[in-house]
């Protein structure tokens, strides 16, 4: 899969992955003029991934083939593919195939992710070999989660999901539930029962959060910007990753007792029972359950020396006095959920299968 570094168009690009994340926690911490509001969060990219698959074309056509459910005609892959084309001029086209496994709706960054992989692709298939740097202001302005996957490392995002500082997160393994329900993300932001962090301090345990940034964006970026045709902010607002990556010391521990939270999630419970449902289905298994992003998908994280199956049986036994018949494996254990809904057994990356695609 791994293209050739030579500058010269490449035919076609097949098994391209783009990864899903999950934020270990998202704190809103403002609110800016323009009705934006400012996050403080932990993205983690994880193995559940949509494949893509990219073939050149000479005639300058974009065209999408969707291998599964079909997808919004006008998609964010082909608002990257025109913008990268006509910011780069180049005159080549594709054809993109997508193999959609990750879940809409579900706060896992799917779209954006997609989005990200397709700028990173075409940027080897067209031989542009753009930096990073150079792909990072395109892929903000096609929403706000793009320049995480475009960055390719664990992230603290700050801003509106525009100002990252790649970090290091040790070797997570994650049960991830989708109910069948999804949730509109301008209804949960525009709920009264979104909960706004008391201050940036909630995340005192990471430096980024103590260097002034986090202030600095509440302060000096709450100038209004207008949103553009591709549903991101104007030119205005820049995406930066900072270079200083840092080794933080993540509150794995805590997070399995509850630290942190997703301040989106109780307009969701509000909103959708499922979410409900879902937490409670980790939370008997895993001990520890949290909503990710704006979405319906909710997680846990699961302990090494948890047997999840194990207490998740003793619970059951004891409120019901019914002998368990739970499956050896935690894997087995998702072909029990209710009709519509989706999960897996996932595993966090320590950086994004594209990252060697973009130099910085």
């Amino acid at each position: 899969m791994t293209p050739s570094s030579s500058a010269t168009p490449l035919k076609a690009l097949y098994d391209v992955p783009a990864p899903a994340k999950l934020n270990l926690f998202l704190h809103v911490v403002g609110k800016r003029p323009d009705g934006y509001h400012l996050l403080q969060s932990l993205f983690v990219l994880i193995d559940w991934a949509d494949t893509l698959h990219f073939e050149r074309r000479d005639d300058g056509a974009l065209h999408r083939h969707d291998r599964g459910d079909a997808l919004p005609e006008d998609d964010l892959c082909l608002r990257a593919a025109r913008a990268l084309r006509q910011a780069s001029g180049c005159a080549f086209g594709a054809d993109i195939h997508i193999e959609k496994r990750l879940p809409s709706g579900a706060g896992m960054g799917g779209g954006s992710s997609d989005a990200a992989s397709t700028l990173l692709a075409l940027n080897r298939l067209w031989g542009l070999n753009w930096s990073r740097e150079r792909l990072l202001p395109i892929a903000l302005r096609l929403g706000a989660d793009v320049p995480f996957f475009v960055g390719g490392r664990n992230a603290f995002v700050e801003g509106i999901g525009e100002v990252l500082t790649p970090i290091e997160v040790p070797a997570l393994r994650l049960a991830v539930v989708k109910p069948a329900a999804s949730i509109g993300t301008k209804e949960i932001f525009s709920s009264p029962l979104l909960q706004r962090s008391e201050s940036v301090a909630i995340v005192a345990g990471f430096p980024a959060a103590n260097d002034g940034r986090s202030k600095e964006l509440l302060e000096t970026e709450s100038q209004s910007n207008e949103v553009n045709s591709c549903g991101g902010r104007t030119d205005t607002l820049k995406s930066s990753i900072r270079r200083d990556h840092q080794t933080l010391e993540i509150p794995v521990q805590q997070l399995y007792e509850g630290w942190g939270r997703n301040d989106l999630q109780p307009p969701a419970e509000s909103v959708s029972h499922e979410v409900s449902k879902a937490l409670e289905w980790l939370q008997a298994r895993y001990e520890n359950s949290r909503m990710t992003g704006s979405g319906s998908a909710v997680f846990a994280i699961v302990r090494p020396s948890l047997n999840a199956l194990q207490i998740a049986a003793e619970k059951i036994d004891a409120v019901s006095g019914l002998e368990s018949n739970l499956k050896a494996t935690p894997e087995g254990e998702f072909e029990k959920l209710p009709e519509g809904w989706v999960g897996r057994m996932c595993r966090s990356l320590s950086v994004h299968p594209l990252r060697g695609w973009a130099e910085d």
